[in-house]
């Protein structure tokens, strides 16, 4: 009884951990393209730098391009500013 109890723990947590890391954003890029396969399906390539860059890929397909919510760059880094006599 023991051997078939293990035996679906290991499979359910196998199959909940791929789940779990199937969608995810990349936190290295600040654009994703979101690519349609079908009424509801769809996955993310976040590797784009700019707008521009991934409308050009989404051309001509079932895509979108949106700000990637999970961006950990490009963030002002608290200290001096410089200011300029104008």
């Amino acid at each position: 009884m023991r051997i078939p109890a293990l035996a679906i723990l290991t499979l359910a947590t196998f199959f909940t951990a791929e789940a779990a890391s199937a969608q995810t954003y990349d936190p290295k890029y600040p654009v994703c393209l979101q690519v349609y396969q079908g009424w509801n399906d769809y996955y993310f390539e976040c590797g784009y730098t700019s707008l521009a860059q991934c409308r050009m890929s989404a051309s001509g397909r079932a895509a979108q391009c949106i700000v990637n919510p999970y961006y950990g760059g490009g963030k002002a880094k608290p200290g001096r500013r410089d200011r300029r006599a104008n």
